[in-house]
């Protein structure tokens, strides 16, 4: 007994037929070569393009993971440092400086702008911002409670996008001091002493905000996936060396600035500094070292932008949007260019003009920084940064002595595993050995995590150490790589199982999210069922719908069903599930037929009846 097979292409005009079983499987599907849709075929061009059809029509190959020579960066960078003016040189010498050289480079193309911050030529930090996407982190909306959430203990606010804020209670109460944060000044007004000696709790909250009710919050971190945007009414406006904290009520200073003479000077300049009552301001270390004016000019400026917000407020009589953050460019002059950046090279010189602008009012001393990058080579090439960047968006990152991290992106949680690989330490001693991958394993991860920009949960399988001093000096490495982070993070000490668990904020979604989407065939589980599973459900199917058939029409029914199925499936079901297909035949007295198209899903089919057209379920 035959069955009967076709095999259709993607080009509905070209149809291969089989008759038989028995004939002998093809490795590829005939297509019929076309030109582009608005022009007719060359067939010079189409016979030069076939030697990549079979390349073009599979996945990249992803290439194998790479340790860029640091020694090398490094080494250009000091070339580079060395044309840096006299004048600077000289100063550095006397201060006996021997920190990195940094640099930040800007690369603006039509639909992305990237800034990467060198160190000694090294990729430290690496943002990307890219056309048309909203810049959350830092908006305020001016919104309106749509509904209070018990359990979770939180609002659902609408800030007039199509997903509503959350709002936990925690975030609608004056924020605590913050333990990073020296209080110098108390600016409360008597509505908020008020407020304090009344001791709102969160238990309050329903009462003071209910449903309806219209209130300001501001991003802390982007939507991520299918969350909403998480808010807080305690509003923050960053500037170069201040942030202004409308309803804070206390001026402070960072302790992150340590200088005891210093924190001296900036306490004074502090409590001399005119502010409206019941707003508050912190000192960011940016204005370690600056003079008084430079305070009194960055709080003009917020106390202008933040009357611009209360006009826009009190205008609005619907949920909106009241103040988005600069972008990327203005984000990275506000935020970067301190006295430790060396230099800023940018590509385009629209934006050149801005930083210029924008330096020469907040700090014209910067201005002799900023470089326009006007060479023929694209500046991210110039300096080696696409090869580095490269590899952020690799499972398998090299470690300098041969060993790799292996890292994996899931919904819970960042996996990153520790492995030895071809490690090349000559030390043959084995504990010596595996606490110096472990050691360059951390050393390494959290430049990606930075790199990356991986937040939230994070779970670090180190390779066993069996001494607590071991595990230890691992756990301090990492500690003390992390602390230049300015995303928060915990770290757990290292399990006896050689685990760590830590987090770090996330204010928005990983760049590979950004570059990233979920393979549209296997809908992101990276798999997909295997040819012998579909043959397996193909003929359950086809059984259960022949007994069905036969027990409503009864056994002198003929029954003739054409399966609709992917080729690779059909391969399977032509070799090595052959017999099964014609004892199915012979044991219920059916003819089945068999139509593979490549636009198939895997682990789709059909069954129809081949009288009617319709599906057999």
């Amino acid at each position: 007994m035959s069955i009967d097979i076709e095999r259709i292409t993607h080009d509905p005009d070209t149809i291969v037929t089989y008759t038989n079983l028995q004939q002998p499987s093809e490795h590829g599907i005939p297509t019929p070569t076309k030109g582009h849709p608005l022009q007719m075929p060359n067939s010079t061009t189409d016979n030069s393009d076939e030697q990549y059809t079979n390349e073009l029509t599979s996945a990249p190959v992803e290439k194998k993971a790479e340790r860029i020579d640091q020694k090398e960066l490094k080494d250009d960078a000091a070339k580079r440092a060395k044309k840096q003016p006299l004048v600077t040189r000289i100063i550095k010498a006397i201060k006996k400086e021997k920190k990195s050289y940094s640099e930040l480079i800007i690369n603006s193309e039509p639909l992305e702008k990237r800034v990467a911050l060198l160190k000694d030529g090294v990729l430290e930090k690496f943002e990307v911002e890219r056309t048309g996407e909203a810049r959350e982190v830092g908006a305020i909306f001016k919104g309106r409670i749509q509904n209070l959430e018990a359990g979770l203990k939180a609002a659902f606010v609408d800030i007039g996008e199509p997903k509503n804020a959350f709002l936990h209670y925690w975030d609608i109460l004056p924020a605590a001091n913050d333990s990073g944060i020296e209080i110098v000044r108390d600016n409360k007004s008597a509505k908020q002493r008020k407020r304090d000696s009344e001791k709102v709790s969160i238990k309050d909250i329903p009462k003071l905000y209910p449903i309806g009710s219209e209130i300001v919050v501001q991003i802390t971190k982007g939507q991520i996936g299918t969350k909403g945007p998480r808010t807080t009414t305690n509003i923050a406006l960053p500037g170069r060396f201040l942030v202004l904290m409308p309803y804070a009520g206390t001026l402070g200073i960072s302790r992150k600035i340590d200088d005891r003479k210093e924190r001296s000077r900036l306490k004074g300049i502090l409590r001399d500094l005119t502010l409206p009552e019941g707003m508050g301001l912190i000192i960011r270390t940016a204005g370690e070292g600056k003079k008084a004016r430079f305070f009194i000019r960055d709080l003009h400026i917020l106390l202008k932008r933040w009357e611009l917000i209360t006009s826009r407020m009190e205008a609005s009589n619907k949920p909106g949007c009241l103040y988005v953050e600069p972008n990327i460019v203005g984000r990275t002059v506000r935020d970067f260019l301190t006295e430790d950046i060396d230099r800023v090279m940018v590509d385009k010189k629209q934006d050149h003009q801005d930083i210029i602008e924008e330096v020469t009012t907040i700090s014209p001393r910067s201005k002799s920084k900023i470089h326009l990058f006007d060479e023929d080579i694209p500046v991210f090439e110039r300096f080696n940064i696409e090869r580095q960047i490269e590899q952020t968006y690799m499972r398998c990152v090299p470690l300098p002595s041969g060993g790799e991290i292996v890292i994996e992106e899931t919904e819970a949680l960042i996996s990153i595993d520790v492995n030895t690989g071809s490690h090349k330490n000559k030390n043959k001693d084995g504990k010596d050995f595996i606490t110096q991958v472990n050691l360059e394993a951390a050393t390494e991860i959290a430049r990606q995590l930075r790199l990356r920009n991986i937040g939230g949960l994070i779970i670090l399988d180190f390779i066993d150490m069996k001494a607590k001093k071991d595990r230890n000096s691992v756990l301090n490495r990492m500690r003390r790589e992390m602390a230049g982070d300015k995303a928060k993070n915990h770290i757990l000490p290292i399990s006896t199982l050689g685990i760590m668990q830590m987090t770090r904020q996330r204010h928005s979604e990983s760049h590979s999210s950004g570059i990233y989407t979920d393979c549209p065939y296997c809908h992101g589980r990276g798999s997909v069922k295997s040819a012998r599973t579909m043959s397996v459900e193909i003929q359950r199917r086809i059984i259960s719908i022949i007994r069905h058939i036969r027990a409503r029409d009864g056994h002198d029914k003929e029954i003739n069903l054409r399966v609709l199925l992917n080729p690779s499936n059909l391969e399977r079901l032509r070799n090595e599930d052959e017999d099964l297909l014609l004892g199915i035949e012979e044991s219920y007295g059916a003819r089945l037929s068999f139509r593979a198209d490549p636009i198939y899903h895997v682990e789709n089919f059909k069954i129809l009846d081949v009288e009617t057209g319709l599906e057999q379920r």
